[in-house]
C-alpha cells in the first residue's frame, strides 16, 4: 500500500497500539497539548476518508484518526468479534492510551453509532459533537444492495469475493466523479485487496441490527437512549443530501433530537460528503471549532 501516489494522497505518520496482540492503527496530527478532534470513518472506507480535513484542522488541534479493527491499517484478524460493542472498546482503549479530554467528536456512517457508543459511556469527556451522514438510533429498512450483502455465503461471495461493497462504494457514494480520480478510488480500496482483508467490510454489513433479536441490537438501544444527554451540547451537522443510504429522513431525526444543532445540507452531495463537498466543510468546521 505504500506506493508513492498513495504516499502523496495520505501524508500521515502511522501509529499503533496493541490491542491484545492486534494491531490499531491510528493517526494523531496536530500539537499534543491542543484541543483534540477524534475522527471516526465508517465502512467501507478508513482514515483516508477523512485527508481533506486533517491537514488544516491540526494546524489547531490534535487530530486522532483511527481505522477500526479490520479497517485501512489496522491488522485484519479472521477470528474476532467485529461488533458495534467491540469497536467501541478499541475507541476506549486508545482514548484512554492517549489520556484525551474535552473531545470533539467528528462522526461518518458506522463511525456515527460507535462514535456516540463512546459518547454515552464517557459523556465528562465529550466537548462537541460534528455529524456527517450516519445514525445512531434504530434504523428503518436498510436498502436492497446492503440487505443483500449480509448472509454469510452469498454476502461472502458479493463483499469478500468480488469486493462489490467497497468496490461499488467509490462509485455510488459520491456525486462527484471528478472527484473520485483512479487514484483516490485505489486508495479507499487499498486496504481491502483480498477475501481476508475485506472480514470487517462484511462484518459491518452482518453487524447492522435490524432484527429485535440481533445480538448488537441492545447495544444500539442503550446509545440511542442516551442521546438525550448531548442536546446542550454544540453540535454541527453537514450532510450530503443525494446520500443513497442515510437519506434526508435521517437528517430530519437527527434535526428532531438536536433542535439547536447548526445544519448545513449540501444538495449536490452524497454519502462520501467530506469527498465531494471539503472545500465548503473546512471553513464551516474551523468556525465551529473556533467559536
Amino acid at each position: 500500500m505504500d506506493t508513492p501516489t498513495l504516499k502523496k494522497l495520505y501524508p500521515f505518520e502511522s501509529n499503533w497500539l496493541d490491542l491484545n496482540g492486534r494491531r490499531y492503527h491510528y493517526l494523531d496530527e496536530g500539537p499534543r497539548d491542543a484541543p483534540a478532534v477524534v475522527m471516526l470513518h465508517g465502512n467501507p472506507t478508513w482514515s483516508f476518508y477523512y485527508r481533506h480535513l486533517i491537514p488544516p484542522i491540526s494546524r489547531t488541534h490534535r487530530v486522532i484518526v483511527p481505522d477500526h479493527m479490520g479497517c485501512g491499517l489496522s491488522d485484519k484478524p479472521q477470528d474476532y468479534p467485529y461488533t458495534l460493542d467491540q469497536h467501541i472498546r478499541n475507541v476506549e482503549a486508545l482514548l484512554d492510551h492517549l489520556q484525551l479530554k474535552d473531545i470533539t467528536l467528528v462522526v461518518h456512517d458506522w463511525g456515527g453509532v460507535i462514535g456516540m457508543g463512546y459518547a454515552t459511556r464517557h459523556p465528562d469527556n465529550i466537548d462537541r459533537f460534528v455529524i456527517f451522514n450516519t445514525a445512531a438510533f434504530v434504523l428503518p429498512l436498510i436498502p436492497k444492495r446492503i440487505r443483500m450483502c449480509r448472509p454469510d455465503r452469498f454476502g461472502g461471495v458479493l463483499v469478500r469475493g468480488f469486493n462489490a461493497f467497497a468496490g461499488l462504494a467509490v462509485y455510488m457514494a459520491s456525486r462527484h466523479p471528478d472527484r473520485m480520480t483512479a487514484e483516490v478510488r485505489a486508495g479507499y480500496i487499498a486496504p481491502y485487496n483480498s477475501w481476508d482483508n475485506r472480514i470487517a467490510v462484511h462484518r459491518f454489513v452482518q453487524d447492522i441490527p435490524l432484527e429485535d433479536d440481533h445480538p448488537t441490537r441492545p447495544v444500539l438501544v442503550e446509545i440511542e437512549a442516551g442521546l438525550a444527554q448531548f442536546q446542550q451540547h454544540p453540535i454541527l451537522i453537514m450532510w450530503g443530501g443525494k446520500d443513497f443510504c442515510f437519506d434526508d429522513h435521517f437528517l430530519a431525526e437527527w434535526q428532531r433530537r438536536f433542535p439547536n444543532a447548526e445544519t448545513h445540507r449540501f444538495a449536490d452531495a452524497g454519502h462520501y460528503v467530506v469527498e465531494d463537498a471539503h472545500e465548503r466543510i473546512i471553513p464551516l468546521l474551523q468556525e465551529f471549532l473556533s467559536s
